[in-house]
C-alpha cells in the first residue's frame, strides 16, 4: 500500500472512529432541546391554565404593570399611576394589577402615597402581588457588571411575578426589558413597555470608548487601556441582548425624541414604537403667581430630583460655590442666596449618597446656605416652588426631565443640563421667545446663575412667562389622550 493510499486509510477511519463518538453527542443534544422545548411547553401550558382559571372565575381581562419600585415616588411613579387613572376610566371592565418589590407598605399605603406625592387619587382599587425578591435588581448587589447583573436579576423577579399572577396584557413600566420574552413566550400574554431611560445607549459606549471618567466609568476603568476595551465588548454584546429583548414588545412607548433615537437603533421596531410624554403636573403649578421678583431679600435655586448618582447634585452644590465665592462682595451677598435640594430616597444607598452631599457641603463651606428636604409632600414642594427663582437640573442626557418642566410650569427661570430631553424637547424657544438657560459644566453654570440675577427683573419675568406657556404640551390631560391613542389597538380587544 502507498503512503497515499495509507493515509486515505487513516483519514477514514479517523472519520468513522468521530463520527461514531458524535453520534450520540448529536442524539443526547437532540434530546436535550426536545426536553426543553416540552418543558417551556409545560410551563407555558401550566400558566396560561392559571389565567384561564382566574378568568373563568372572575370574567374580566387583566392588565399589568411590572414596577417594583411603584412607592419610591419619582417622575416613573407618576406615569405608572397617571396611566393607570388613564385606563381605569377609559375601561371600565378591565382589572388592573401592579408587581411591586415595597413589602413594608400595605396597598392602600401604596396609593396614599401617590395621593401625597403627586396628587393623584385612582378611580377604583388596584390589585398588587408583591414581590420577595426584589434584591435581585438592586445595584448594590452587584458592584460589577451591574447592568448584566440588574437585568439576570430581573428575568428572576419576572419569574417569581409571571408565577403569582398571569395577567393578559403585561406592560413594563420601569425599564426591565429582560422580563418581556418571560411574559410574552413563557405567560403567552401581550407585552408593551414604556421606556423612560434606555439600560444602555451609544452615549454611554461613546463614554467609554473615550475613556471619560464618570459615574458609571469610574477613574481605574478609565486609566486602563485594556479595561475600557474589555467594557466596550461587554457593553457590545449587553447592547445586543437588550435589543433583541425589547424587540418581544408588541407596543413600544418611549418618553422623548432622546429616548426614541435610542430606542429605535438597539430595538429596531419603528412601526411599533411612538413618543407619550410623560405627564408633568402642570396644572397643580399654575396658581403660582407670576410677579416681578426684583424685591427678593433672599434669591433661592432650587433643585427637584431623586438623589440617584446619574443627577449629579455634586456639580450643582459645586457650581453654587462657585457663585457664592465670586459674589462675595460683603456678607449681605452671600447671605441673599441658598440652594434647596429637594428629592425622593428610595433606599439606604440614597440616603447614604445625601449623607455624603452634606459632607460636600461641610467640606465647601456652604452648608448654611444649603437646605436637603427629602420625601416631601407635594404642598411643601409647591411652597417652596413659589418662593424660588431659578430651577436647576443638572443631569447629563436626562431622559426627559419632569422636574424640569414643573419648574417651567411654577414659573421658575429653569437652568437645565445642555443634553437629552431638556435640550431636545423642553428648554426650546416658545413662539420664538426664550424659555429658559442651558449649561454643561460647573463654570457654565456659575455663569448662567450669575446671568440670570444679574437681570432686570422685567426680563426674568417675560422668560418665565414664555416658559410657563410652553409647558401646556406635557400636562396630564395630553399624556392620558396621547397614551390612550397608542394602546387603543392593543387594549381595546380585551373587552371584546
Amino acid at each position: 500500500m502507498s503512503g497515499h493510499d495509507q493515509l486515505a486509510h487513516y483519514l477514514c477511519e479517523l472519520t468513522s472512529l468521530l463520527w461514531k463518538l458524535l453520534l450520540p453527542l448529536l442524539f443526547l443534544c437532540v434530546l436535550l432541546v426536545a426536553v426543553l422545548v416540552l418543558l417551556v411547553l409545560a410551563v407555558r401550558f401550566w400558566l396560561q391554565s392559571n389565567r384561564s382559571v382566574r378568568r373563568a372565575r372572575d370574567g374580566r381581562p387583566t392588565v399589568a404593570f411590572f414596577h417594583p419600585y411603584c412607592n419610591a415616588g419619582g417622575g416613573g411613579e407618576r406615569v405608572l399611576w397617571c396611566a393607570i387613572r388613564a385606563l381605569q376610566n377609559r375601561y371600565a371592565n378591565i382589572n388592573f394589577v401592579v408587581y411591586t418589590g415595597d413589602l413594608g407598605v400595605t396597598g392602600q399605603q401604596i396609593l396614599e402615597g401617590a395621593r401625597h406625592h403627586f396628587n393623584i387619587v385612582l378611580p377604583r382599587p388596584v390589585q398588587f402581588v408583591f414581590l420577595r425578591h426584589r434584591l435581585l435588581v438592586e445595584p448594590g448587589l452587584f458592584p460589577h457588571f451591574t447592568l448584566l447583573g440588574q437585568s439576570v436579576g430581573s428575568i428572576f423577579l419576572g419569574w417569581e411575578a409571571l408565577t403569582e399572577f398571569v395577567p393578559d396584557i403585561y406592560i413594563d413600566s420601569m425599564g426591565y426589558a429582560f422580563t418581556l420574552p418571560l411574559f410574552r413566550y413563557l405567560g403567552g400574554c401581550s407585552v408593551a413597555s414604556y421606556v423612560h431611560y434606555p439600560t444602555i445607549s451609544t452615549d454611554m459606549l461613546s463614554v467609554v470608548r473615550e475613556r471619560n471618567p464618570r459615574f458609571n466609568n469610574p477613574d481605574y476603568i478609565s486609566n486602563s487601556l485594556f479595561l475600557s476595551a474589555f467594557k466596550v465588548v461587554y457593553y457590545c454584546l449587553f447592547a445586543l441582548l437588550y435589543g433583541m429583548a425589547g424587540s418581544c414588545s408588541d407596543l413600544i412607548m418611549v418618553n422623548s425624541s432622546w429616548t426614541l433615537d435610542h430606542i429605535l437603533s438597539l430595538w429596531r421596531s419603528p412601526n411599533r414604537t411612538c413618543v407619550v410624554y410623560p405627564p408633568c403636573d402642570v396644572s397643580a403649578f399654575m396658581d403660582i403667581t407670576l410677579e416681578e421678583d426684583g424685591d427678593r431679600k433672599c434669591h433661592s435655586i432650587i433643585s427637584i430630583g431623586q438623589f440617584r448618582p446619574e443627577k449629579d447634585h455634586r456639580l450643582q452644590i459645586r457650581a453654587f460655590k462657585k457663585v457664592l465665592d465670586r459674589r462675595r462682595v460683603g456678607l449681605g451677598e452671600r447671605e441673599a442666596l441658598k440652594l434647596v435640594l429637594i428629592g425622593g430616597c428610595r433606599n439606604q444607598e440614597d440616603e447614604d449618597r445625601v449623607l455624603m452631599l452634606r459632607g460636600l457641603c461641610q467640606e465647601l463651606g456652604v452648608a448654611d446656605r444649603v437646605e436637603f428636604k427629602l420625601n416631601v409632600p407635594f404642598e411643601e414642594l409647591k411652597r417652596e416652588m413659589g418662593e424660588a427663582t431659578i430651577g436647576l437640573h443638572t443631569m447629563w442626557n436626562e431622559h426627559f426631565g419632569i422636574g424640569v418642566v414643573e419648574c417651567m410650569a411654577a414659573g421658575k427661570v429653569i437652568l437645565a443640563h445642555k443634553s437629552g430631553g431638556p435640550k431636545l424637547d423642553i428648554v426650546v424657544p416658545f413662539e420664538e421667545g426664550q424659555t429658559g438657560f442651558l449649561a454643561d459644566d460647573e463654570d457654565s453654570y456659575a455663569e448662567a446663575i450669575e446671568r440670570i440675577l444679574a437681570m432686570p427683573p422685567a426680563n426674568r419675568l417675560q422668560i418665565r412667562r414664555n416658559a410657563r406657556q410652553s409647558v401646556a404640551r406635557f400636562s396630564d390631560q395630553e399624556f392620558e389622550a396621547c397614551f390612550l391613542a397608542a394602546v387603543e389597538p392593543f387594549i381595546g380587544t380585551l373587552e371584546r
